[in-house]
């Protein structure tokens, strides 16, 4: 099964072996019994934070639509690692549950947002996670947020050769908020991303913002609030070295936001990484920082050379 109709940069090659689950137990069941065979499993949720190979990914591939959401009004919330992201905040919303605004507009599922310890503006998902429920080198068990190490935009399940765990479900705790106020906070969101997101595939930020206080203050042009919070973002590194849509092959820099790596031409997953490489490597030229993607690699990337 080719992965590129399933990823949101529209490239990348085909699974070794590819399924679909709908429950959260068949996606228990399968990943355990993987796990147990020596066999590798990745998931696949909205395929909007990852880039496959074209030279495809090895062992079992199986993409997780198992979306059940329960929210009560208290503030306790379980939900499905296949759910969307944004679906979640509004059933929380719904609730009067405030804390999720920031998933406006990501366009992906909750196991994604894990993964990469999602969220804008200062905000993280891992902030309101209680427990998850997860399988584990084939054991299926509960376990505390700090089983997955989140921190910035970052969790063990982005570690080189990560351990075989697949997340199933989360609980959560939301704390109360003010209707009118949790809808506004995410119009205003929305209203940010859509003035910024570009129309062609792309997988959303494809770089980590920067976070060094002593450098964000040294750069001229950054705002006063950036400086402050010592946050450097990588659209305005990507945009001041010159490379604001800047073009390889058929992928190309955003030309609305930098941090964006665009499929503007048939582009396979080689030219969009080499794109990143080459960027990656003009910002440390300029700046002397080494950016971080957010977009995971995934598959067989031996051929691979920037």
């Amino acid at each position: 099964m080719n992965l590129a109709s399933f990823t949101t940069l529209r490239a990348g090659g085909a699974a070794e072996f590819f399924g679909s689950v709908a429950t959260s137990g068949d996606l228990a069941e399968i990943s355990a019994a993987a796990h147990h065979a020596g066999i590798k499993v990745t998931i696949l949720g909205a395929g909007s934070n990852m880039l496959p190979s074209d030279d495809g990914v090895p062992g079992l591939t199986l993409r997780n639509q198992a979306a059940r959401i329960a929210v009560a009004k208290t503030g306790e919330v379980l939900a499905d690692t296949g759910c969307a992201f944004q679906e979640l905040f509004l059933k929380a919303a719904q609730a009067g549950l405030r804390g999720l605004e920031f998933a406006v507009g990501i366009p992906g599922t909750l196991g994604g947002a894990l993964a990469s310890n999602a969220g804008a503006y200062r905000s993280n998902v891992s902030e309101f996670i209680t427990r998850l429920d997860l399988v584990h080198d084939g054991e299926r068990k509960w376990v505390g947020p700090e089983y997955l190490k989140f921190s910035y935009r970052d969790s063990v399940l982005r570690q080189p050769n990560p351990p075989q765990i697949t997340v199933l479900r989360v609980e959560m705790k939301l704390p109360k908020g003010n209707p009118k106020q949790i809808y506004d906070e995410a119009r205003e969101y929305q209203r940010q991303r859509i003035s910024k997101q570009p129309p062609q595939a792309s997988a959303g930020s494809f770089f980590k913002n920067v976070t060094d206080r002593a450098f964000a203050e040294s750069l001229d042009g950054l705002s006063e609030t950036l400086k402050k919070a010592g946050v450097v973002p990588a659209g305005f590194l990507i945009e001041a070295a010159g490379l604001k849509g800047f073009r390889m092959g058929g992928a190309m820099q955003g030309a609305r936001h930098a941090n964006f790596i665009l499929n503007v031409g048939n582009a396979t997953s080689f030219e969009i990484r080499k794109l990143a490489c080459h960027t990656r490597q003009v910002v440390f030229d300029k700046f002397g920082v080494l950016l971080e993607e957010e977009v995971l690699y995934l598959g067989d990337w031996s051929r691979f050379a920037a």
